[in-house]
């Protein structure tokens, strides 16, 4: 085993991870950029490096500051979290040739994973089924002309890198076509360095839903079920739970053999999710695989009982799967995680500045993931999520129960935050139902808009 970690990256994440590695007997170096000085990761971490201004290009994006960082304080590997360098696979490279072991897959998979367009044709060979569309890239606005026309309006122009709902335009008719596409690839070139863009076929309402997988180093692969995660506001997730009320056992069954096949023929490592969009009769498409740990892993460790962050430093330390998870654990009851971020709950505007007071609940089945605490400040330069609240009962109805009461007692001020708007959705028919989509955001703040005012 390890005997001492990095975690490239901060707030939250990064304290999960050095808690799974202080259970584990394993040091953890934290490091931060002079906005984070005060953090919690830096305070729980045995050691603690400054590699920056607070400007995450500078900072916790800087793989010689990174690495630097890591040859000072002689880590054996480096946990990169979710988001900032997780999926980048130059710097997966950079660790190897530096003779640090990247807590993730091999840069070989990342690049083949991570590049969407090339994953939609890895998974279409494995028998995956995919959305029709753009064999690749396409290379120009008359050929995103053409393939259009061959798969049918409307169509969804995606960015082939990055993610987060950017460089991606929906298109109904060929007359907005060309505007469509350049935009997209503006946005995407301006995000993520690269304006390449595919092409699918756009399902007007549907479920997105992702599956937990995990890969060992000896051709192991093990699927932990899925996550719904529909709920989500301009592709940007809100509200995940686990198991989805969509998928039955059968296809839960069958979706983890598939995916167990096409991750195995790739040499897939560590942790990793596979995400799907499930269309208005039931049938179920690959959209792409996230190569890293989610920020929703927690439902799936509470339905599951696996701790997902010890399951990736035992694999990357080498460990066989069946050592680790011996069986593939049932689905025990359901779970429900609201992100909390720091902006306004009705303008949707961020909300950096100092907390106040901070009081997270607690009680059977609810857990806080936070690196936040009263007097902490949220800083402006990062993303707005600066908790996860994650609530387990026997059933969707008790878990979103519970999820009510947990928002209740959860007390943050001096900021804004999100938790009026989760308020709101938990209380809405629609949601409590089950039977939402992608769109329910979109039908849910119409509804909003329609209330008597208080």
């Amino acid at each position: 085993m390890f005997q001492k970690v990095l975690i490239a990256n901060r707030g939250e994440i990064a304290l999960r991870v050095i808690s799974a590695c202080r259970e584990m007997g394993i040091r953890t170096v934290a490091v931060y950029s002079e906005a984070d000085r005060n953090s919690l990761h830096v305070r729980f971490a045995d050691e603690a490096i400054c590699i920056g201004p607070p400007r995450s290009a500078e900072s916790y994006l800087n793989v010689p500051a990174v690495i630097s960082a890591a040859e000072i304080a002689d880590v054996d590997a480096i946990h990169p979290g979710y988001g900032l360098l997780s999926e980048n696979a130059n710097f997966a490279e950079v660790c190897r040739a530096s003779n640090i072991k990247f807590i993730g897959p091999p840069p070989e998979v990342t690049r083949i994973m991570g590049e969407k367009s090339t994953a939609r044709q890895t998974m279409k060979k494995a028998k995956v089924p995919i959305l029709p569309g753009s064999d690749g890239v396409i290379a120009s606005e008359d050929e995103a002309l053409e393939w259009a026309k061959s798969v049918g309006y409307p169509v969804i122009l995606k960015a082939v890198a990055g993610g987060g709902g950017r460089g991606m335009r929906i298109c109904r008719s060929p007359s907005e076509l060309p505007g469509l596409y350049q935009q997209a690839s503006t946005e995407a070139a301006n995000a993520f360095g690269n304006g390449d863009l595919y092409m699918e076929k756009f399902i007007e309402r549907p479920r997105h839903i992702e599956f937990q997988v995990l890969a060992d180093e000896h051709g192991n692969v093990m699927s932990l079920g899925e996550r719904e995660c529909s709920i989500q506001r301009r592709h940007q997730k809100l509200i995940e739970e686990a198991p989805s009320l969509q998928v039955s056992p059968k296809l839960r069954e069958e979706l983890g053999k598939t995916i167990q096949r096409s991750l195995t023929n790739i040499g897939y490592q560590n942790a990793g999710t596979i995400e799907f969009l499930m269309d208005e009769d039931g049938k179920i498409y690959f959209i792409e695989m996230n190569t890293r740990i989610q920020v929703e892993h927690c439902v799936t460790e509470m339905v599951t009982g696996v701790d997902l962050v010890k399951a990736q430093l035992r694999i990357a330390a080498g460990e066989k799967l069946q050592a680790i998870v011996p069986i593939v654990p049932p689905i025990r009851g359901h779970a429900i995680e609201c992100r909390i971020n720091a902006e306004h709950p009705e303008k949707f505007t961020p909300s950096a500045g100092k907390i106040t007071a901070f009081n997270p609940p607690g009680g059977n089945g609810v857990r806080v993931d936070t690196a936040q605490y009263a007097e902490g400040v949220v800083p402006p330069y990062y993303d707005s999520m600066i908790a996860k609240l994650i609530c387990h009962g026997q059933n969707r109805e008790e878990a979103m129960n519970k999820m009510q009461r947990a928002l209740d007692q959860f007390v943050i001020q001096g900021i804004h935050t999100s938790i009026p708007l989760h308020q709101r959705i938990f209380a809405d028919p629609e949601f409590r139902s089950g039977s939402f989509d992608t769109k329910f955001m979109e039908r849910f703040l119409d509804r909003q808009q329609e209330r008597p005012k208080d």
